[in-house]
C-alpha cells in the first residue's frame, strides 16, 4: 500500500550514480513510495479546468468511476481540478465527486468556489441592467441565478415549455440532465421582479419558444453589448452575464488567486461558452465531439467525451511531466 508521495526536481547526472541508488535503498524499506519526478523544460500544469457536459462528463452527462478516480489522482499530486461550467454549482459532491476537493468556476464564470464549496468571488449583474431586461421582456421566463440558487420569473410549466424547441434526442438528454441536476441550490418559481432583485444575481438563463420574441431579445442584447454578454452552450438558449464575465477570465482569476501563471493552466471545452477560455490559454484542448468553433479556438483536438478523453489526457499530462515511479 502506498504511504507517501514526494515531488522531486528533474533528475541530474549524479542520480544515475551510487548516491541515488543508496537513497532508493533507504526509502524502499517502506512498503511503497510514489515519486513524482518533473521533466526539465517548461512549466508543469498545476491547474486543470474543464467544461462538464460534452467534455469532462461521460455520454450520460454525469460522473462515473473513471472520472472520479482521475479526479482523485489529479488532486493527490497537488494539482487542482476546476469545474468550468455554465451550470450552477453549489458543491462538487452533489455532482458525483464525493469528497474530492474540487474548485468550481460556475455559471459561466460568474461564481467561483474553492475546494470546500465556499464562495471566493462573484461577478454579479448590475441590478439596474437586470431590471431593465426583465421590464423589457415581461413574458419571458427568466431563470435568474444567484450563489445560493435560482429565482425564476415564470411558473414551472413556463420553464419546461422553453425546452420544446429542442429535437427529440436533445429533449431526452436535457430531461435526464434536469432529473440528475445536482449542486444547483434552491429553485423558486413565480418570482416577482422585487423578489429577484433582492438577490445577488450573477447569471440569467432563458429559452424563448417564439421566433419573433427570440429575435427581439437578440436585438436587445446586441444593443446592450457594452454591459451584457450572451454565451450559451446551446444555440436555442440564452445565458447572460455581465460583460467581461466568462469562463476564461474567471479561470485566469482563480489561477492568479492560487499563485499560478496562465502557462501552468490547461483548459478543456467543447462548445459556445468555452470559446473565450479555449482562445485565452496556451494549453487548450477541445473534445472530438465539440463544435468546429471550439476546435479552432483550442487548436488541439483530443478524443470524445464518451471515451473519457479529458480525464485520460489530464492523467497522461501528469505522467509525462512528473515521471511517476512506484517503488515496491
Amino acid at each position: 500500500m502506498c504511504v507517501a508521495a514526494v515531488w522531486l526536481p528533474a533528475p541530474s547526472a549524479c542520480h544515475a550514480g551510487r548516491g541515488f541508488a543508496r537513497s532508493v535503498d533507504v526509502i524502499a524499506t517502506v512498503s511503497c513510495i510514489t515519486l513524482d519526478v518533473a521533466e526539465p523544460g517548461g512549466p508543469m500544469i498545476k491547474l486543470f479546468a474543464s467544461d462538464l457536459d460534452g467534455t469532462l462528463f461521460n455520454a450520460f452527462h454525469n460522473v462515473d468511476r473513471t472520472i472520479l478516480d482521475a479526479a482523485r489522482a489529479i488532486v493527490a499530486t497537488g494539482a487542482h481540478l476546476v469545474l468550468a461550467t455554465g451550470r450552477t454549482v453549489i458543491s462538487a459532491r452533489d455532482l458525483g465527486f464525493e469528497d474530492v476537493p474540487i474548485e468550481a468556476v460556475g455559471s459561466n464564470g460568474s461564481i467561483i468556489r474553492d475546494g470546500a464549496g465556499e464562495i471566493i468571488k462573484t461577478f454579479p449583474l448590475d441590478p439596474a441592467e437586470l431590471e431593465d431586461l426583465m421590464r423589457s421582456f415581461p413574458h419571458v421566463c427568466f431563470d435568474c441565478v444567484a450563489p445560493e440558487g435560482s429565482y425564476i420569473t415564470g411558473t414551472r410549466e413556463d420553464h419546461e415549455a422553453g425546452f420544446r424547441r429542442d429535437g427529440l434526442v436533445r429533449r431526452i438528454v436535457m430531461r435526464g440532465m434536469r432529473q440528475r441536476r445536482g449542486g444547483g441550490g434552491e429553485r423558486r418559481f413565480s418570482q416577482s421582479m422585487g423578489e429577484v432583485l433582492a438577490h445577488e444575481i450573477c447569471k440569467v438563463n432563458c429559452r424563448v419558444s417564439d421566433d419573433g420574441l427570440e429575435r427581439e431579445l437578440k436585438a436587445y442584447l446586441a444593443e446592450h453589448s457594452d454591459t451584457l454578454v450572451n454565451a450559451p452552450f446551446n444555440p436555442v438558449m440564452f445565458e447572460i452575464t455581465q460583460v467581461g464575465v466568462n469562463k476564461g477570465a474567471s479561470v485566469a482569476w482563480l489561477a492568479e488567486h492560487l499563485g499560478y501563471a496562465e502557462s501552468e493552466v490547461a483548459v478543456y471545452g467543447d462548445g459556445g461558452n468555452d470559446l473565450v477560455m479555449l482562445e485565452r490559454f496556451e494549453h487548450a484542448y477541445a473534445t472530438a465531439n465539440g463544435s468546429d468553433e471550439a476546435k479552432r479556438a483550442a487548436g488541439t483536438v483530443i478524443g470524445p467525451c464518451y471515451l473519457h478523453a479529458v480525464p485520460r489526457h489530464m492523467l497522461r499530462t501528469l505522467r509525462r511531466e512528473r515521471g511517476r515511479v512506484v517503488i515496491e
